[in-house]
């Protein structure tokens, strides 16, 4: 089987790459790899979640859930220094690319933590937490993510999740509508959807 950005432990060899990016009226400079989702950019769907995500009105933490190299995590933290966000992956380089992406940019109020799914998050609740999910892990893993954040939010919690149309956007919402009662679509993008549902 190929591998994967939802690999645990990479084989690929190491090849990093840099590059400075303007997010939220800030200039980041991130570091991506391979065997890490989007090796050579921002992509856009995490750029248009980084853009339209707002503060929910309860306080906790936020979680970034498939954080990959950390910048959707990295940057909500950098605009919202009154909140603790942790930054959460099954994957070991993207983990560690995170927490110097996090260093690099002067971002101190992250944890870096991995996780397969919600298996090291038991008994963590969230304020809001924000999915890029790994479409390619397939339907059956992305719902199960959804499951567990609905189990993780505080009540009025909010789960903001960015999905490409062709890539499920429909039957994503669909099964937010069977977990949540207000689901709404954000915005829509070049074929993207950030939709947000409250848990009510």
């Amino acid at each position: 089987m190929a591998e994967h950005y939802y690999s645990q432990k990479p084989q690929s060899q190491s090849s990093p790459k840099s590059w400075n990016y303007q997010l939220r009226t800030r200039l980041y400079t991130f570091t991506s790899d391979v065997g890490v989702f989007s090796k050579n950019e921002v992509d856009f769907g995490s750029e248009l979640l980084i853009e339209q995500f707002r503060e929910p009105v309860i306080s906790g933490d936020f979680l970034d859930l498939g954080c990959g190299y950390g910048p959707i995590g990295i940057v909500l933290a950098d605009h919202y220094p009154e909140r603790n966000v942790v930054l959460a992956d099954i994957n070991e380089r993207a983990m560690t690319l995170a927490e110097k992406n996090a260093a690099r940019n002067h971002v101190e109020n992250v944890e870096c933590l991995q996780s397969d799914q919600f298996s090291n998050l038991v008994d963590r609740s969230f304020a809001a937490i924000v999915m890029n999910p790994p479409i390619r892990v397939g339907k059956k893993v992305v719902h199960q993510l959804f499951e567990g954040a609905k189990d993780a939010l505080y009540d009025q919690g909010e789960l903001w999740i960015v999905i490409q149309k062709k890539q499920g956007a429909p039957s994503a919402k669909a099964k937010l509508e069977e977990l949540f009662k207000s689901v709404e679509i954000i915005a829509r993008n070049k074929g993207y959807f950030i939709i947000k549902a409250i848990n009510i």
